[in-house]
């Protein structure tokens, strides 16, 4: 009798523990990728919003800020402007001292799919969400730190996590119970 409450219990519980887990996961899935486009979004802007100024006249200087930004340490977006070559016009952002120089094919490959929107990891810690766009004498760089995005992202996980768990046990539960109160002398 014990065997046979068992398996059923296993026959409701199997089908659905699948399905609780491809729910929970498509649910994080939607979650994270949500958060990570969302943080391309004031950059995207700002890329755009460069790239028409400079296209219009206006000097690199006069479009970044006048204070610096620590890139591997603040929330705040920087802009950087790049000449046709790849060098840096004018930039508000600061990594280790230095301006925030991408790989080269970042910048090239901007010039043939306007806007290019990357993450960059120029270190270990320090991860950019960074849009790149085109103008007529080179390219503009719009970015700002994944942190809080990358917290949030953990955050989440953790509850599709729970989520899942708490499904997991009420579906065990639910499996055994409706496996006893199966009618007896029916088989699955």
């Amino acid at each position: 009798m014990r065997s046979n409450l068992v398996r059923r219990a296993l026959a409701f519980f199997l089908p659905l523990s699948v399905l609780a887990t491809l729910s929970c996961g498509l649910v994080y899935l939607a979650d994270q990728q949500n958060l990570r486009s969302g943080a391309n979004d004031p950059q995207i802007q700002m890329a755009q919003d460069a790239t028409s100024a400079l296209d219009a006249g206006d000097q690199p200087a006069s479009l970044v800020s006048t204070g610096q930004v620590d890139v591997a340490h603040s929330l705040a977006p920087f802009l950087v402007v790049f000449d046709s070559s790849g060098k840096v016009l004018a930039t508000d952002g600061r990594l280790d001292g230095h301006d925030p120089i991408p790989p080269s094919g970042v910048l090239a490959s901007a010039a043939n799919n306007p806007p290019d929107i990357v993450t960059w990891q120029p270190r270990s810690g320090v991860r950019i969400a960074a849009v790149v766009a085109p103008w007529h004498g080179g390219t503009v760089l719009a970015g700002r730190s994944l942190a809080q995005v990358e917290v949030r992202e953990n955050n989440a996980l953790l509850i599709a996590l729970a989520a899942w768990l708490a499904m997991l046990v009420a579906l065990a539960l639910a499996s055994l119970a409706a496996a006893w109160l199966w009618p007896a002398g029916r088989e699955l």
